[in-house]
């Protein structure tokens, strides 16, 4: 395939799939028989299908959280199966999708910068369109299909870390690029009267707002204390906080009692913003949460079982965090 030296692939298979060692031996001792009834018997082998594998296609393809996760998975339900790291250029991405079976994959994440792209390329669902990116590709009754798990990532996580949290009547989400579509979708989806939108460049927010409806309030940057009193909700979908990155500087003791504070970023895991909530008694949802909980339809659509995120995962994930 042309480009293919350009390509690196990070093979991750579970151990579920290696090859014992008595077939070893016996394909050792077929390649090394000249007569024909035997080279006749190779001839009627039963070849066994090849487990199902998946991938993340990006490009770069640094380093990922998404092998350890799945192949955790496919340990826990005993399922020969695989996992791997695509880097495609963008000239070769249109290809590598578009033969992604042939490719020996059964589907695959998505990251950047072929989010956009990948969109264009396969039949996407409702949430794929409403964000404009797609994440996670697979195939149904062999058609190709796109989705943005980020939706579910989201609100699954706030499900789990804070019960309840839906009650709020007004939500404030910081930023307006990819992440924060996927946040206001699955906050319009559960029912928030109003979001308030902040962002430094008002025309995105004003863009969010067009597409998602009256619901959606954009704000000026500098107005973000006005709005803290009323919001139920408050979210970080931008870098700021980050590892590296520039600070956010938020007075979280201008929210509610009972507020909620999510924030996308989880490299520090507990990054400035949520250290502040809870120091404050505010209720908190991480990055990691949102990482783990986005990654389990994409399992289901590959490999046919529904994993759960648990306690060990989240785990081994923070032991991988604090290594890098």
């Amino acid at each position: 395939m042309a480009g293919t030296s350009a390509r690196r692939r990070a093979s991750h298979f579970c151990p579920a799939m290696t090859m014992p060692r008595h077939l070893h031996t016996s394909l050792r001792l077929i390649g090394s028989i000249d007569s024909a009834p035997a080279l006749s018997d190779v001839t009627h082998m039963t070849v066994a299908p090849r487990p199902p594998a998946a991938c993340l296609i990006g490009w770069p393809a640094a380093h990922s959280r998404s092998p350890l996760i799945h192949h955790h998975w496919l340990r826990k339900l005993g399922i020969a199966g695989g996992y791997t790291i695509e880097a495609v250029p963008p000239e070769e991405f249109a290809e590598f999708v578009l033969h992604l079976s042939h490719h020996g994959f059964v589907g695959a994440n998505i990251t950047i910068p072929h989010k956009e792209r990948a969109l264009a390329l396969a039949a996407p669902d409702t949430r794929a369109t409403a964000v404009g990116a797609a994440n996670t590709l697979w195939y149904e009754d062999g058609k190709l299909r796109a989705t943005n798990t980020d939706v579910e990532g989201f609100v699954d996580n706030l499900d789990a870390s804070t019960p309840g949290w839906d009650r709020a009547e007004e939500a404030l989400v910081l930023g307006a690029g990819g992440s924060a579509r996927a946040v206001v979708f699955g906050l319009v989806e559960r029912g928030i009267e109003r979001i308030h939108l902040a962002n430094r460049s008002g025309e995105r927010a004003q863009a969010l707002a067009a597409q998602f409806g009256s619901r959606i309030e954009p704000v000026a940057w500098d107005m973000i204390a006005d709005r803290l009193p009323r919001a139920g909700l408050l979210v970080n979908t931008t870098s700021l906080g980050m590892s590296g990155q520039g600070e956010l500087d938020i007075d979280v003791g201008r929210l509610p009692g009972e507020a909620v504070v999510s924030d996308l970023v989880y490299v520090p895991l507990k990054t400035p913003l949520l250290a502040a909530a809870e120091a404050r008694g505010l209720r908190t949802a991480d990055g990691l949460g949102m990482l783990l909980y986005q990654a389990v339809r994409g399992f289901e659509l590959w490999f046919g079982r529904r994993p759960e995120v648990t306690a060990e995962l989240r785990a081994s994930v923070e032991a991988d965090l604090a290594r890098t």
